[in-house]
């Protein structure tokens, strides 16, 4: 196996900076071999109309170059980029995510904030492994703070608030001024985010406290410059920090070893948020940890590759919680499949992206049931793409929402016209594969199924049934009838015989 082979990258397009790094993953170790960062500060570029400006895509885009060109020769399946905060608060993220893959050369992928929470937890327990001891992650960034209670490498709670340095900074200190009232109403503000959640956290408890990322990083070094404390970070230095800010009065005259100058106007939103924190959850200390987002999404990718894929395990986990009834789901997924295999060549459908949606949609298609039985479909396409789903991203999910929507029922064309035009004509093929199957099965019966032959014709789909075998199975024959009108309405042609 060649180096690039063995190379894996994971980019991170946060609020505040863009980090990406590249390892090689030997015999089950993983070395870093490099590792980027430039800071962006992409939630400042948000409008009050929740737009990105032209200069911050800009900025964004030159930097994405930067990182494409280092990463250019390690294979599409082995990088993943994901967005954060900002992108999901974006109005014109479609704009950029179209301008962003060109100049990266892979698409950007945004995460819900639970799911950033799981990512970052990763990275702190692969970089730091205790099996016995609960642990509270704190992440804070620059449009969310993230804060996770978990033991070993599994999650306990994870929770995504919508604060960080740069939004809090420009709601209290834009004009760089550091003043005590300014000050103790960004903690106020803070802690009413905190408000929410602090109980809970409270109750489950944890052993010890580990910081991650910039943030973080940077008031460790300088209150351990400035001898405040041996190690981590303590409540009494966090307080005599905020005092020396408040003392200095504006960002522009913060002067501390470990303090970069382009982190200086994010500094005191920075410690703002901390403090409330400490203060919320009455923290006393605590520790620092090399591992962040990057790094949880470099294992996350690794695992994918290698068999031990998280989003297997969460439709497992929701099929499950649901009451799905996995035996249908089975039958369902496994015809998909094996239609699947028949088209994918002339459909121009793919192994590692298109067949796992498709299976995981058969796994899904019913879950609407648990709502009620009519209208089902709706119903399950509404919990598809609203819930917490542990390695997706939003984009994924919206393909998996309809999957689930789309399986029965008039064909949901106007619904499929609000997808990216670039996903949509693969996707309203998965739909047709899916649709079939579940036809195909609708007596929800266990007997032995014929193989069943795929022929195509300019786009069109022809099913070839063993002879006399829709003759024996009327019911069948009739669904598939139906189908054929379903179907032909959203100019699709199906035939069988």
């Amino acid at each position: 196996m060649s180096p690039a082979e063995e190379s894996y990258a994971a980019v991170d397009l946060g609020s505040n900076s863009f980090h990406m790094i590249v390892a090689n993953f030997t015999d089950g170790h993983l070395q870093i071999i490099d590792r980027m960062k430039e800071m962006v500060r992409l939630a400042s570029g948000l409008n009050a109309k929740k737009d990105l400006s032209e200069e911050s895509i800009q900025i964004s885009l030159e930097c994405l170059q930067r990182f494409g060109q280092r990463i250019k020769e390690i294979p599409s399946t082995n990088v993943r980029a994901v967005g954060t905060n900002t992108l999901r608060l974006a109005r014109n993220k479609e704009l950029f995510l179209s301008k962003a893959y060109e100049a990266l050369g892979h698409p950007i992928e945004i995460i819900a904030g639970r799911e950033e929470a799981r990512l970052i937890y990763s990275g702190v327990a692969h970089s730091s492994y205790d099996e016995t001891s609960k642990r509270l992650v704190i992440d804070i960034g620059g449009g969310s703070t993230e804060l996770i209670i978990g033991k070993g490498y599994d999650t306990i709670k994870t929770e995504s608030l919508h604060m960080g340095c740069v939004n809090v900074g420009q709601q209290f200190f834009e004009d760089g001024k550091i003043k005590p009232k300014r000050m103790r109403k960004a903690i106020l503000s803070a802690m009413q985010e905190l408000e929410s959640i602090s109980s809970a956290y409270k109750n489950t408890g944890w052993d010890y406290v580990l910081g991650s990322s910039g943030t973080i990083l940077a008031i460790r070094d300088v209150v351990q410059s400035q001898g405040w404390c041996d190690s981590g970070i303590t409540a009494s230095a966090l307080t005599r920090l905020s005092e020396v800010l408040i003392a200095i009065g504006d960002s522009e005259m913060l002067s501390f070893d470990g303090l970069s100058d382009r982190r200086k106007p994010v500094f005191a939103s920075g410690i703002a948020i901390l403090s409330a924190i400490f203060e919320a959850l009455e923290i006393d200390k605590m520790n620092v940890s090399d591992g962040a987002l990057r790094e949880g999404l470099l294992y996350d990718l690794i695992g994918r590759t290698h068999n031990e894929d998280i989003r297997d395990q969460t439709i497992a986990a929701v099929t499950q919680r649901y009451n799905i009834d996995s035996e249908q789901a089975i039958r369902v997924k496994n015809t998909a499949k094996a239609l699947f295999d028949q088209v994918k060549v002339n459909w121009q459908l793919n192994d590692n992206n298109d067949l796992k949606i498709l299976e995981w949609g058969a796994m899904l298609h019913e879950i609407g049931l648990s709502v009620a039985h009519y209208q089902y479909h709706k119903h399950g396409a509404y919990l598809t793409a609203n819930s917490d789903l542990a390695g997706f991203s939003q984009q994924d999910q919206k393909k998996l929402a309809m999957l689930v929507r789309s399986h029965r029922r008039k064909f949901p064309l106007e619904e499929l016209q609000i997808i990216n035009a670039s996903i949509r004509p693969s996707l309203t093929k998965l739909c047709v594969l899916l649709r079939l199957a579940v036809v195909l099965h609708r007596g929800r019966s266990g007997y032995d199924f014929p193989e069943i032959h795929v022929g195509m014709d300019k786009g069109n789909i022809r099913l070839i049934f063993p002879t006399n075998w829709l003759e024996q199975h009327p019911l069948t024959l009739l669904d598939l009838n139906t189908e054929q009108s379903y179907l032909q309405a959203a100019g699709i042609i199906l035939d069988f015989q």
